[in-house]
């Protein structure tokens, strides 16, 4: 294989996994606290890639549009805790799987009424290339990686250096037992789901340039994002940022060597991490509900 397009395949792998970490997190972080498989956040991630389309076509500025996306992204995710996921926490957690299930579908048939059927391109707001072990690669991508990496510092940060973050992380171990310290865990789970739903919006707004948006681009990264929360262990944003990048790069990588590589290459890996170790790389044996 040619050392330049593997240089390329790597980068953009390293890309492709921080967009899977910033839709995963959220994903974990829910499950992890709220027991809910909550699939309505790969519509707060298309929501996030269309405002970022819709704001750039009005203003120019893609930054401007990738603000508005998380703010849309957690507005959303607010709107739909309260509406929906305050009434059905107790209830199984197949129950919640279909519920959010149903509410991205509803949001694909939306998106389609809004912008209709035909994808939509966004220009990348950096075209500058760097040379990179002699190879050309974008800045975008590099710049997509770093974003990646401040949202994981500063995820850390808020989980174990605020009052708010240990207490969700508490939760993420024991809900009884924070609850019977007089916390009020709904608020907890509220501001869990609206930090999930603002780094879904961003993952949406970073994605947009990278591909042509689509209704069904949620739909698209699904399997992938599962596998990444799958792979890292639920609840844990150390894991959920190493499997999100082994994916990008199993698939990236893969690609290169052999096309069908890309999709079939992660579920193995998934399968044989799963047969070592059930709770996944980093999951936790404590979670309990």
């Amino acid at each position: 294989m040619d050392f330049q397009l593997l240089v390329s395949g790597f980068i953009f792998g390293l890309s492709t996994g921080s967009i899977f970490f910033l839709l995963a997190i959220g994903l974990s972080l829910c499950f992890g606290l709220m027991r809910i498989i909550s699939l309505d956040q790969l519509t707060y991630y298309s929501a996030g890639a269309y405002i970022t389309y819709t704001l750039l076509t009005v203003t120019g500025n893609a930054w401007l549009g990738m603000l508005g996306g998380m703010v849309v992204g957690g507005g959303l995710a607010l709107f739909v805790e309260r509406v929906v996921f305050r009434r059905i926490y107790e209830k199984d957690i197949a129950f919640t799987m279909i519920s959010s299930f149903g509410i991205l579908i509803a949001s694909v048939g939306a998106i389609k009424l809004i912008w209709g059927l035909v994808p939509r391109p966004v220009p990348v707001p950096i075209e500058v290339m760097v040379t990179f072990l002699g190879t050309q690669v974008p800045v975008y991508r590099i710049l997509v990686v770093f974003v990646a990496g401040l949202v994981y510092v500063g995820i850390w940060a808020f989980l174990n250096k605020t009052i708010i973050g240990k207490a969700i992380r508490a939760g993420i171990e024991d809900v009884e037992k924070v609850e019977g310290l007089g916390i009020n865990v709904y608020r907890l789970f509220t501001i869990t789901f609206v930090i999930a739903g603002v780094l879904s919006g961003l993952a949406g707004g970073l994605q947009a340039p990278l591909i042509m948006v689509d209704p069904h681009m949620g739909l698209e990264v699904m399997a992938y994002v599962f596998m990444v929360v799958i792979i890292g262990g639920l609840g844990s944003i150390k894991g959920t940022l190493i499997s999100a990048f082994l994916v990008g790069q199993v698939v990236s990588l893969g690609s290169l060597i052999y096309a069908p590589l890309a999709n079939m290459a992660p579920f193995t890996m998934m399968l044989i991490i799963l047969l070592i170790k059930p709770t996944g790389l980093y999951g936790s044996k404590l979670l309990k509900r």
